[in-house]
This record gives structure tokens, C-alpha cells and sequence, in this order.
């Protein structure tokens, strides 16, 4: 009746429309896919700060750089907008030069005033990142990357993003950090204890939309690298120790199922379930499993946490936000609205930065 050529070119006509109707669900959205270019450039940029982190003779540098001169703690900015909170962050650094180091990924199609000041000439070379995508993830660990490789005296790892403030004044936190750190007994029978730097990240594993976020990139897709009962969720900002920033920027294992692109993005905040997943994996006793930055999301909407205005700015609110359930106070506080910077100006001198 019908020779098969003929057959075949029909049904491929009648498929066209299904297949231009059914693709979307089944293929991953472009704009969600990390150019193979930016991935060459970060794996670059990855072996240069891994190979600058090694000592010559082939030890690692300690998580807390060398001894012979103070540790410093490295600021990632993280940013699609402008720093408006940069003068009260002027405030926090002055007079602690030698530290700290700051460094900032801003999103290069977003058109940013850069701050001066401190922030000045602290830009990194950066690519383009989207919400609910693994850009986010290779943004943070591109910031990582950057400032391993700038100094090695960078021994702790704070990432904020652009609505953060801090809570306590730069020398109560770096005191917290390293003069005060978490102490643990050398061993079962002795009352000596040692110092023990732990990452400061959140770590969840009895989150209700747990599942939800596992299968965001589709059905056993995460296996076998990454099964259920491993996969953890937390905060997107942390306090890294500069070991635990080399375990990030070394890590292509899970990587390879973490930068697939989402298909629910309503469950999916890769930069959200990364982090936590991969230090709870490859060292679970050196996290403390909660976060320095207080977040509220009580009538928080489309995923974005509550945002703080001008007239609540307080120094009962400051006093609020600094109380948290461990044994270290909040050092950081979000979401604010800019127009918060005055008033929290007001306070910062008396209030803010008097711990």
C-alpha cells in the first residue's frame, strides 16, 4: 500500500507538534546550562588555587594558614545589585587592616555602582547567575577559589550577599572565630582540650520538603552518588574554614549531579542543597551544622525570606537578631530594604558594633 519512506516522513509530520508541545517537560531549560567555556575557566581556576594551597614538599597548608602571622577572614560578596549596605560595613572593617580581605562576584549583566572605600578594586572576574540554578554554585565556589589563591593567610571563609549586615562589631567576631574557637577533649580519659575550627553551615536533614528537593532534576537522577538518605539541605551562606573551602574547589564527583538543571524550580536551590550535602559527606564532625547569618522567614513570599524596613530598625531588633540556639551569637543578619541604611547608621556606633 504505503512504501516506507512515505510512512516514516507522515508520522514524523504528525510528531512535530507533540514534540514541540512535550519537550519542555522532558528536556532541562537552556538558560539553566553552565557554558562549557565558564566550566573550563572555573576547572582552571580550580587546579591553580588547589596547587597554590600546597606547601612546597607536598603538605597541605593547615585550615587556618600559617602560624607565623595572623589568620585572616575572607568576605564573599555575592551580588546581582548594588552593595547599599557598603558604608555600614566600612564602619565594620575599619581599623582591623591585615584581617581581612574582601571579595566580590558580581553578576556581570547587572549594571552595579561599585562601592569605594574597602570594597574598591575587590571585584573578581565573574560570570552571568540565575536563581534556582547551579550558576549560583559556581559563582560561590568561584569566590572561593579566588581567595584561596589570593592569600593564604585567608583561614576562614564568610559569604554574605548585598542585604546583609553584620551584628557585632569585626573584633567580636574575629575573636569568636579564632581566639574562642569550639574546644573538644583529646581524648576520652584526659581533661585537656584542644582547639577545633569547625565551618559554621547549616545542615539539615529533617527538612518537610526534603524529597520534593532530591527529585527537583527528576527521579533517581542524584544516583549513585548522591542517595536519599545523604542528600542535606541547609543555608546558602556559611563560614567556611580554609579546609573545607579546598574539599568545595576540589570536589567534581557530585558537582556532576548537583550542576544539572532543575526541572521543578518551585523544590530546586542547588546552591542550597550543594553545600550542605558535600561537607556533610566528605566531613560531618567538622561542620557545626548551623549557620552565623540570622534569617527570618516567617511571611516570607515566592521563596524570598522576610524583609526588615526602616521603621523597625531598632537596637532591640539588633539585640533579637543576635540571639541564636548554640553557643555562638548570630554574626549577620538579612534581608534588609535599602532604605534601612540611615537608621541603621544611627545605631551602628552605639549600638551595632558595642557588643
Amino acid at each position: 500500500m504505503f512504501n516506507t519512506p512515505f510512512v516514516l516522513s507522515f508520522a514524523l509530520l504528525l510528531s512535530l507538534p507533540l514534540l514541540f508541545f512535550f519537550a519542555p517537560r522532558f528536556l532541562p531549560p537552556k538558560h539553566a546550562q553552565i557554558p562549557l567555556p565558564d566550566e573550563l575557566d572555573d576547572l582552571a581556576l580550580f587546579r591553580r588555587a588547589t596547587l597554590a594551597s600546597i606547601r612546597p614538599g607536598g603538605s597541605a597548608v593547615s585550615r587556618l594558614g600559617t602560624t607565623k602571622s595572623k589568620p585572616k577572614i575572607a568576605f564573599l560578596f555575592l551580588t546581582n545589585s548594588d552593595i547599599h549596605f557598603a558604608p555600614i560595613w566600612q564602619l565594620f572593617f575599619n581599623n582591623h587592616l591585615g584581617l581581612y580581605n574582601i571579595y566580590i562576584h558580581a553578576d556581570p549583566s547587572s549594571k552595579i555602582t561599585p562601592p569605594g572605600g574597602v570594597f574598591e578594586g575587590r571585584f573578581i572576574a565573574a560570570k552571568r547567575t540565575q536563581r534556582a540554578t547551579p550558576t549560583l554554585i559556581s559563582a560561590e565556589r568561584r569566590l572561593l577559589a579566588t581567595a584561596l589563591l589570593d592569600d593564604s593567610l585567608n583561614s576562614y571563609f564568610a559569604l554574605v550577599s548585598p542585604s546583609c549586615i553584620p551584628l557585632h562589631s569585626f573584633q567580636f567576631m574575629y575573636n569568636s572565630l579564632f581566639i574562642k574557637p569550639i574546644t573538644e577533649s583529646t581524648s576520652s580519659s584526659s581533661q585537656i582540650s584542644t582547639p577545633l575550627y569547625r565551618s559554621f553551615i547549616e545542615i539539615l536533614h529533617d527538612d518537610p520538603y526534603l524529597k520534593d528537593r532530591y527529585i527537583s532534576r527528576g527521579k533517581d537522577v542524584m544516583l549513585p552518588e548522591v542517595p536519599f538518605n545523604r542528600f542535606r539541605v541547609g543555608s546558602q551562606f556559611f563560614v567556611l574554614t580554609r579546609q573545607h573551602a579546598l574539599v568545595v574547589i576540589k570536589d567534581r564527583r557530585l558537582w556532576r549531579k548537583f550542576r544539572l538543571p532543575c526541572h521543578n524550580l518551585d523544590s530546586c536551590y542547588p546552591e542550597e542543597h550543594y553545600f550542605p550535602t558535600l561537607l556533610s559527606m566528605e566531613d560531618p564532625h567538622g561542620c557545626t551544622h548551623y549557620t552565623l547569618t540570622r534569617v527570618n522567614w516567617t511571611g516570607s513570599t515566592d521563596g524570598h525570606p522576610y524583609t526588615y524596613g526602616p521603621a523597625e530598625i531598632s537596637s532591640k531588633l539588633i539585640r533579637e537578631l543576635r540571639v541564636s540556639n548554640s553557643s555562638y551569637s548570630f554574626m549577620f543578619a538579612r534581608k534588609f530594604s535599602p532604605d534601612c541604611l540611615q537608621p541603621l547608621l544611627d545605631i551602628a556606633e552605639k549600638v551595632i558594633f558595642r557588643d
